[in-house]
């Protein structure tokens, strides 16, 4: 998977992108930890955005008995602005993928490419929790 200091997925990320309207792309992990960027959206600005979606994920998913079942597996969300759209899909254990678009866009070939990717990359877009790396005391 990407690390902190490199972006090998990006370039796949820019391929959702190939859709009229669709602006920026973000891999981000559960504990908002961003893990791949598009073109055309700066590290500062996608490290900022994978935090606050991973909010949004969280608090999304604990209203899942809502739709009948606390159980329920979170999938997808979609978050509408006056000029845009945010679209955020689960990519594998512990990862989202995460689109922003303009106001004008087709939601279907958005949403159709994102799980596309999803599929084609398969494990390459898991992302495990961390595990304790501090040393014993």
């Amino acid at each position: 998977m990407t690390g902190p200091t490199n972006n090998t997925l990006g370039w796949m990320l820019d391929e959702v992108l190939k859709v009229p309207q669709a602006r920026h792309a973000i891999l981000l992990s559960a504990d908002g930890m961003l893990r791949a960027f598009s073109k055309d959206i700066d590290r500062d600005d996608a490290e900022r955005l994978a935090a606050g979606l991973s909010g949004v994920q969280s608090i999304s998913r604990s209203t899942a008995e809502f739709c009948g079942s606390a159980h329920t597996p979170w999938r997808q969300i979609m978050i509408e602005f006056a000029h845009g759209y945010v679209f955020l899909v689960a990519a594998g254990d512990g990862a989202y993928l995460a689109v922003s678009t303009g106001e004008d866009v087709d939601m279907e070939a958005v949403t159709y490419r994102m799980h596309k990717l999803v599929d084609r990359l398969g494990k390459e877009l898991t992302s495990p929790a961390r595990q304790d790396t501090g040393s014993p005391a």
